[in-house]
């Protein structure tokens, strides 16, 4: 007897859609981190030019960058602490991914700092 031909590419549809479904939601997640390094990556050069800005200017410079990336509000408040010889970029968000009968949220606290 020879085995059935069928039985192995419906072992191997259910192995696509295992990995279908793996892709599909790791990109969700993905794309919520890929908009956090961007956002901290703005912070970083807003810390490397900050000693020819004020602080009204990278504020506003970082919650114009929060909102073209579509971050939550919570991300526009950032907290700038400037000394005589350092400044501190920081802020606090959460992002919430939707996955099937589950919403997870995710603590991000993107930082940088730099001497002046």
């Amino acid at each position: 007897m020879t085995p059935r031909g069928g039985a192995s590419s419906i072992g191997c549809l259910f192995s696509l859609l295992i990995v279908a479904v793996v892709i599909y939601f790791g990109v969700n997640i993905g794309e919520v981190y890929w908009r956090y390094y961007q956002y901290e990556d703005d912070m970083r050069q807003q810390v490397r030019f900050a000693s020819h800005k004020t602080n009204d200017e990278i504020l506003t410079e970082l919650r114009a960058q929060a909102d073209s990336l579509s971050l939550p509000d919570a991300a526009g408040q950032v907290t700038i602490r400037r000394s005589q010889t350092m400044i501190s970029v920081e802020s606090e968000y959460y992002e919430t991914v939707e996955l099937p009968l589950y919403a997870r949220e995710f603590l991000f606290q993107p930082h940088a700092e730099g001497p002046l």
